[in-house]
Order: structure tokens, then sequence, then C-alpha cells
């Protein structure tokens, strides 16, 4: 009923005591209270972040470092919209925000895109009817373009600088029509891109290629709600479910080069075949001999049951929240 947007701090990485361990508990900094459920965020910058609303409105709050404080930078109101923005219960939810310092997309439940500028009172450009179903999430591709994912299981690209209302391509999951929740773009490679859905599937795609997925991998047992590539380290990749699993999936090494003892010690550890062809010029989540190599996957909650609804990953740290109204944080990645 009553939602808030805060700002911890969870200490200084650099700083932790023996085999790196954080000593001392998470500080809360500051809070404000924010108007419906808060659907996703993203920093802009080091000081401010964008909120999504189940209201459809889209917030800039700004963190005052000095005096410890949010404030409310600007807002669009209803961003989203059913029916038209003036009606008081007309708002429809912004499912999804992606930043890309000054520029801000959103997408929503009313099927529409908005491209933003901090600086700006209005939008630089609304897409209104760019999807007939639920747009679930977005993220760019490159500065002009952007992919989004919907609730009949397509990904479709965006060229921002067309002023056409038209996605410039679509690709599907095979006639199943599995709604998608989530997408991220490798960091390094803009053409794989990974999602997510309500089936619990990880699908890999090649978006210069087939329209379809170049592989699927069995994952969880209900909704994935999120999926991110490692930042500085995209052979590894973290996805998360409402089956309250979060896995980490490991393409790095051969499984044969490494130690036993990962095989131990309670570690849930499954292989998924995949190979390389050659490292250097194909990724190892492009590949499809399956003879040659490889993957891990660890689940790193293995006795968790409540829903683990978002996670994003920096360095060796790893922060996720779950339904059981906890904020976890993993500092021994790679430990």
């Amino acid at each position: 009923q009553d939602n808030r947007v805060s700002i911890w701090s969870v200490g200084d990485l650099g700083n932790g005591g023996l085999g790196g361990e954080y000593q001392g508990e998470p500080q809360l900094l500051c809070d404000i209270r924010h108007n419906g459920d808060v659907m996703d965020m993203q920093f802009l910058d080091q000081e401010r972040i964008v909120v999504a609303s189940s209201t459809g409105t889209v917030t800039v709050f700004r963190y005052h470092q000095n005096n410890q404080t949010l404030s409310a930078n600007q807002r669009w109101e209803k961003a989203h919209y059913h029916v038209d923005q003036n009606t008081s219960c007309g708002g429809a939810a912004c499912t999804g925000v992606i930043c890309n310092n000054p520029e801000i997309v959103t997408v929503g439940e009313d099927g529409r895109i908005n491209l933003f500028r901090a600086d700006q009172k209005d939008a630089v450009r609304t897409i209104d009817n760019a999807d007939s179903s639920t747009l679930h999430a977005v993220t760019f591709l490159r500065t002009t373009e952007i992919l989004t994912v919907n609730s009949i299981g397509q990904l479709k690209i965006w060229d921002l600088r067309q002023q056409r209302n038209e996605s410039s391509q679509i690709f599907s999951l095979t006639g199943d029509r599995v709604p998608l929740h989530c997408v991220d773009r490798h960091p390094n490679q803009q053409h794989i891109v990974a999602t997510g859905g309500q089936d619990g599937m990880l699908s890999i795609w090649d978006i210069r290629q087939d329209t379809m997925p170049v592989s699927l991998l069995n994952a969880h047992e209900a909704e994935m709600w999120e999926v991110h590539f490692h930042p500085s380290n995209p052979d590894h990749l973290f996805t998360c479910s409402e089956d309250g699993s979060l896995w980490h999936w490991d393409t790095s090494t051969d499984i044969s080069e490494k130690p036993s003892f990962l095989h131990q010690g309670g570690r849930s550890t499954t292989y998924f075949s995949h190979s390389t062809i050659n490292q250097s010029v194909v990724s190892a989540w492009l590949s499809n001999d399956p003879t040659k190599d490889r993957m891990e996957i660890t689940n790193l909650i293995p006795n968790q049951t409540l829903s683990v609804n978002s996670l994003d990953i920096l360095g060796p740290c790893l922060v996720y929240g779950t339904d059981a109204e906890a904020i976890y944080v993993n500092r021994q990645l790679f430990a």
C-alpha cells in the first residue's frame, strides 16, 4: 500500500575483512514515498534514479549526498495510460525503463514506447501503438536502437531515428507465444541477447541471423523475472525466478579443467551441452556442437522458496530481492 524508494549503503567493497566479507550492517541512507508499485528502476547517473510506477508515471529522483536526502527531480505523469491521459484511473503500468544518459526509454502495459530526455519536460518521441500486447522489458542495443519483449513471446527491434511507428525486425519463439518477461544484451557483442519468460526457459538469440533463438535452455520451474549478463565478465549470466531460485550460468572454462571440489558441498550443479568453435570469434553463448564443452550452472540460493524478483551484479557483488521482503548481497560471487 505504501511504497518507498530507498538508498542503502552496503559498505565499501575495498574494506572487507578476511576473505573479503563485509564488516557491519547495511545502512539505510534515505528514502522517499513512491506512488504505486515500483515496477523497475535504473540509475541515470551517479545521483539520479529513474523509477517506473504501476500508475504509469515515470519519476526521476535525485539523491543528494551532502545531506542524504532524495527528492523528485522530474516527473512524467501517466507516461503510460489505457484510455486517455486525463482520466483519473486511466494509468497503465510502466513495466520497464532503460537509461543511456541523458536518454530514458520506457515501456508499458499499454504497448507504448516513450523516449524521454532527462532535461526535457515533454517526451522526445512516443510510439503509441508500438505493440498490441503488454511490453514487459526493454534494453538498448546501441545508442539509437532498442529491443523490447512482449507478452506473446516476441522480441522487436526499434530504430529510434526512424519516424515510422513500426519495428525494424521481429523475432519470436516458435508458435508457443509464451510471454517474455526479461531481456539483456551481451555487453561486448551487441548481437547476442538473452531472454526469459513465463515458462522459465532461458533463450539466447543472435539478432544478426535467424528470427528464432539459437538455443533454448531449460532453466526454472516458474516465471523467469530477470536475466543479466555480468557487465565486465559476460561468460557469466544470472537468472532469477518465481520458483525461488537464482542461477549462475558459467560458460567461461571447460568443466574438465575445473578442480573437483566444485561438485561437492551441497552446490547443485547441472551441465548443459554447448561448444566453442573459436572462443575469440564466436561467443560460447552461440555455439551448438555439444561434444566439445559444457556449461556449469549453480543455484546460488538452494533452499529459497519465495520468488526472487530482481537481481543486479557488479564486480564480485550480486544483489537480489525476494518476496521475503528482504534484499540480499552476495559479495563473493567468484570466490
